[in-house]
Formats: structure tokens, sequence, C-alpha cells
């Protein structure tokens, strides 16, 4: 049977309005049809992409309802079949699953960065109208291809050690052209990241202070990135070392600590060992490669070194040498508190043991003198 005898646009329409109703995977599922592979309807109304062959074929069945929908082994797709017919009815087909153009990961780029500036600054945003805004841009990407393109943006900022929107983990198998983009924004823009992180660092009270269901497991990265030469940034750019030199951050992420913990204590009918808990960096300052000594329920000493950002769980982080060689020293009894998105709604993960064997570390600085000249 030919689809060419599809001659009214309405029933390409029902198709496409039984798409977006029941969703891709069941509307494939439903007509028997697979992913597209080249080519795709696109509705300029909304950008949203649809797959062509089966949106062809279930509409075949609501143009003559008296024979249904048309199975996949019954025609061919591609550009002299299908992509012919819903031409020659007015809709428009994009050819999908080619590489991303500069224009399009420029545009990409700066939509990211909007985003970032809206939630670092607490203006309010719709990721999703973001993206639909780019698809009526990018004619050939889907929704879920900007989402990962935009968690690949994530990954290139993570690696430079910079914030990134919370909503979009990276994800860091990308192009280079991708990288080279994002880098060139930043070097370009930096009195905009500049208010990203200062508008990040300014809040340095916790967005609440309940402790119910804040303790989660770490994350998983996706991968270690893959060892290169080093981006060179402005030090007011580096947002790890800002976190670690925010004193007032810090002194906040601490206290809210000592109030999950003594929580924690509490909760185990343990107030006895609560009231005992020590603030070690408030009394004595820094340098016992701790912040709190705590207990476990059988009163076990509990050492509790405290990193806290206002960014997300993978946001990195610094750690002293100090630090590193008292986890390696007191081995289970040291405890990492990562409390991450701390101004917007505080959680943490606990790394326990000796840190060089969870974390994947990179020098930064080192102590130098004039070597001895031997004579």
């Amino acid at each position: 049977m030919s689809i060419q005898v599809i001659q009214d646009p309405a029933a390409i329409h029902a198709a496409m309005a039984e798409y977006d109703r029941v969703g891709r995977t069941y509307f494939l599922e439903k007509y028997g049809f697979g992913k597209a592979r080249e080519y795709m309807l696109r509705d300029p109304a909304t950008g949203r992409l649809y797959d062509s062959k089966a949106i062809v074929g279930a509409a075949y069945g609501y143009a003559f309802p008296g024979q249904g929908h048309l199975p996949a082994s019954d025609f061919s797709g591609g550009e002299a079949t299908v992509e012919h017919l819903l031409s020659s009815l007015g809709f428009e087909v994009v050819r999908i699953g080619q590489d991303w153009t500069r224009d399009e990961v420029e545009a990409t780029v700066r939509d990211y960065f909007d985003m970032l500036r809206f939630e670092a600054t607490g203006q309010s945003f719709n990721k999703s109208e973001h993206n639909e805004q780019l698809r009526q841009r990018l004619r050939a990407r889907s929704k879920g291809s900007i989402e990962m393109k935009h968690q690949n943006i994530s990954a290139v900022l993570d690696q430079l050690g910079l914030p990134y929107i919370r909503g979009y983990k990276p994800r860091s198998n990308f192009q280079d052209l991708l990288r080279e983009v994002v880098l060139a924004h930043v070097q370009r823009e930096q009195p905009e990241l500049q208010i990203i992180v200062d508008a990040i660092e300014e809040q340095t009270e916790p967005g609440n202070k309940t402790y119910r269901g804040v303790l989660v497991e770490p994350p998983v990265p996706e991968s270690i990135p893959a060892p290169r030469r080093r981006q060179r940034l402005p030090r007011k750019l580096d947002y790890a070392a800002r976190d670690e030199r925010n004193r007032n951050l810090g002194h906040s992420g601490e206290s809210w600590v000592l109030g999950f913990e003594e929580n924690r204590l509490n909760e185990a009918s343990r107030a006895d060992l609560a009231a005992k808990i020590d603030w070690v960096s408030k009394r004595c300052g820094d340098g016992t490669g701790y912040d709190i000594m705590s207990f476990e329920e059988d009163e076990v000493t509990r050492f509790i070194e405290v990193k806290t950002t206002n960014g997300g769980s993978l946001t990195p982080f610094i750690i002293s040498q100090n630090e590193l060689e008292f986890s390696e020293e007191t081995e289970d009894a040291f405890c990492l508190y990562r409390v991450f998105e701390f101004s917007e709604s505080p959680r943490l993960f606990i790394v326990r043991g000796d840190l060089n064997h969870v974390l994947h570390l990179e020098a930064l600085d080192y102590r130098a003198r004039l070597r001895a000249i031997s004579r």
C-alpha cells in the first residue's frame, strides 16, 4: 500500500497529537516502529521532533480508519518516501544524527550560562521553557539531545572547578568543540562569571535547619577526567578555592554539621555523647586535621572534617596535606562530611577512611625553596 494516498494533513496532526499524549516509547511500541535514525518530523510551533516513519504509519490509520495503521514492513522510510510525503503536505522534516555545529554549540552554551546566572542570583527560570526555545533555533535537535548537551557543559565546568547548574548532572562524554566553546565563553565573559561566583559565595546561611533526609549516598561520577594540561583561570573564578577561603560559609557549614551530629546521637538515645561533641576548629583553630570530634553510638570517636559548598554534590573542593595525612593515620575513625547545596536545601554525604583511596587528587600548589648546589 502506497503512503502517497495520505492527502489530508489532519491525519498527520492526529498522529502527532497521539504521540504527544502517550509518549514516544508507548507510541513506537503500539505501532511496531523503531526509533528514527536519520529523519525526524519537526513541529515548527514547538520545536518537538517526531519519528517520521512511525507518524506516517499511524496517520494512515487516521486517514483510513477501516484499514488500520500501516506496519513498518509495508513501506520504506527515507528521503524519497516519508520525507517526500510529509514535505508535500507542508510539514518540516529534518535530518538528525549529525555532529553539532559551532553555531548550535555556541547558542546552547549561551543559554546554559543564562540559566546558571539566574540560578546563582536567585531568579526563577524554567528549564523546559529554555529547552523549547532552543529547539526553535536548533531545528534538528531533540529535547533529550539538548538536555544531554547541557549536562556536557556541566562536565566541562566541573573539570574547570567552576559551578554548574544543579539540575544538570555532569556527563563527560563530550566533543572537543564543546570544551573549546565553553573555555572561550569563560575567558571572554569573566565579568559574568564573577557575578555568578560572587552571588553563590555570598549565600552563607543554610536553606533550612532540619536534618530529616539530608544524609545521602556519595555521588558516583560518570568517569574520572582524563589527564590534560590544567586550564589557567583567574583566582577570583577558582570556585573550589573560594569555597575554602570563605570563612563565613565554612563556619556555617560546620555549625550545621554540629547540629546534625547532635540530632543523630540524640535520636540514637545517646544524649550523653551528644553533650560531649567538640567543635575543635572553633576552639583551637585550623591545623588539627579535622573540625569536629563526635562519636559513634558505641562511643568510638569520630573525627569529622567538613567541606561546605553552595554548589552541587560533585563540586570539587580543596583538601590539605595535613587533612590527608590525618585521614590516613586515623583510618575509619576519620569522616569527611561533604555538605552541598547549602544555601538552597543542605544535604551531605560521608566519605570514611583514608582519603587517598577515595578521592581523585590534583596537585595545585607546592611549598618551594632554593635547591642546594653541589660543589
